[in-house]
């Protein structure tokens, strides 16, 4: 992920999040002069919008499902607009938990507490039978 998630709510009766990200995505194969990478806009709707609020990050390697959508629009200024973005239906991380964990640590973020669950040192338990 290039940077944190932007989430938006929809106006409403329910609001809906909506949540835009962009994925960089290595190319494994390149011609001299041409970038490394490409940058891959994602949305991220409803449950999956509070997923992405909630638990994605900057940085973090992620593996998404979805469909491509092409909207049009025009600005402001009257011009015609398009894009093309991914429309997620399923996100995925895509590294260990362990390194999550480490580099939680190493920026000193808060590893937060969910339901009653926090990390534990496996080490300390390492002469368990399982």
């Amino acid at each position: 992920m290039t940077k944190d998630p932007e989430v938006r709510y929809s106006q409403g009766a329910q609001p809906l999040a909506i949540a835009r990200y962009t994925l960089a995505v290595n190319r494994r194969f390149k011609k001299q002069g041409e970038p490394d990478a490409d940058f891959i806009p994602c949305v991220a709707l409803g449950k999956n919008g509070e997923f992405a609020e909630k638990y994605l990050h900057k940085g973090q390697q992620i593996a998404v499902a979805g469909r491509l959508q092409v909207r049009n629009w025009e600005d402001n200024e009257g011009h015609k607009r398009t894009t093309t973005e991914v429309v997620v239906e399923e996100q995925y991380f895509a590294e260990s938990k362990e390194k999550t964990l480490n580099e939680a640590v190493k920026e000193k973020k808060p590893i937060e507490k969910e339901e009653g669950f926090y990390p534990i040192d496996d080490e300390e338990f390492s002469d368990l039978p399982f």
